[in-house]
């Protein structure tokens, strides 16, 4: 027989108001545990770096290799970043590298890459662009026997034989996404107003940005205003007037902004100081992006930017470089994926150097040197 909860004053609750505070009770164990969730992730997130966790064993080093690393735009920080990286592990492997600029356009990428095969590579590292947009490139790279890599090259780490990628190096982008969105959850304890800026010319900011907007969903004292797409390459000319046209339709609602990119927040700020909003916010902006100088100068401050989630850049590069390496010997990709680290004005003075670089304290360049026999 099936038993209704009583009053405190003993009686029999109706079915109806039994099922509703049932339904209630069930709502509520619900949002409690998605909330300690989330502070979970956000608490192993903003830790220190742990030790090298990476790969320990590999092939040693191939000799006379020539490896072109051909950047999305050498203005954005992160493609920066990672080229440096890429320099520092070529010379210590022993190989030549050239660096080519695709200058931030479709256009500027394609005469990079054709420029990359025409110097007979033995290996292509793409910086931050979908592969499926040189997708003709690729596959004549491949009929040449030349390996191709890619860093932030799609939605997933790991190896894509279907673009011609022998791997893809990046932190877990969809991870990292629901950790910018976790932290958004705790910080607002549940109530964030939030919007998303995303580029759907890249398929990684679009799986990023959906996975962000899913978490904020989730959350039942939260409101997803909107999701922006607005390209990285116009971040300049448009997210002035964005940002002012997003104060009008939210007001005090827009509490809360996640971006795929640090980038977005270059420009923001300012428009936001025009109209008297406070430094710290609200909106209270956060990143799940490649933590790029001048967000670290703004978090530092606690200046229209609360929070990044770094790719550690450095690490990223020598990564690289031994996928090459493994792929030049014939060996499997490594498939190691980094863990995903949250910078705050809290914990930036021990994680950030005075280099605005985020460098992990893991030994991580000893441990390739030891597996190239350098």
């Amino acid at each position: 027989m099936r038993r209704f909860p009583r009053t405190h004053h003993g009686s029999i609750l109706s079915g109806a108001a039994a099922t509703a505070i049932l339904s209630f009770a069930s709502n509520v164990h619900a949002a409690d545990e998605f909330m300690s969730k989330a502070q979970a992730v956000v608490a192993a997130a903003v830790k220190p770096s742990p030790a090298w966790d990476g790969p320990t064993a590999g092939p040693k080093a191939e000799p006379s290799k020539t490896v072109i690393y051909v950047a999305s735009d050498l203005r954005n920080g992160g493609v920066l970043g990672v080229s440096d990286g890429v320099t520092e592990a070529a010379r210590a492997i022993g190989w030549k590298l050239r660096i080519l600029d695709g200058q931030g356009s479709v256009s500027g990428r394609t005469a990079a890459m054709n420029q990359a095969l025409a110097l007979n590579p033995s290996g292509i590292i793409l910086g931050g662009f979908d592969p499926t947009e040189q997708a003709a490139v690729i596959r004549k790279a491949a009929g040449l026997k030349v390996f191709v890599v890619g860093w932030h090259a799609g939605p997933k780490a790991g190896p894509d034989p279907s673009t011609g990628l022998f791997t893809n190096v990046s932190t877990d982008p969809l991870q990292v996404a629901r950790v910018a969105a976790d932290y958004a959850v705790v910080k607002s304890n549940g109530t964030a107003g939030v919007v998303v800026f995303t580029d759907s010319l890249y398929k990684v900011a679009v799986a990023k940005s959906t996975a962000m907007a899913d978490v904020i969903r989730q959350c039942k004292g939260c409101a997803l205003l909107a999701v922006e797409d607005t390209p990285l390459a116009e971040t300049s000319a448009r997210v002035p007037q964005l940002s002012t046209s997003l104060l009008q339709r939210f007001g005090t609602r827009w509490s809360y902004s996640l971006g795929i990119n640090d980038l977005y927040f270059d420009f923001m700020g300012p428009a936001l100081a025009s109209t008297g909003e406070k430094p710290s916010g609200p909106p209270v902006n956060l990143s799940a992006g490649d933590g790029s100088e001048s967000a670290y100068q703004r978090i530092r401050g606690n200046r229209y930017q609360a929070g990044t989630i770094p790719e550690p850049l450095l690490l990223h590069g020598w990564q690289l470089v031994d996928e090459l390496n493994r792929a030049f010997s014939g060996a499997a990709p490594s498939g190691y994926s980094t863990p995903v680290h949250l910078v705050t004005p809290e914990n930036i003075a021990s994680d950030v150097g005075s280099n605005n670089v985020y460098d992990p304290a893991n030994h991580y360049r000893d441990a390739y040197r030891r597996i190239w026999g350098k």
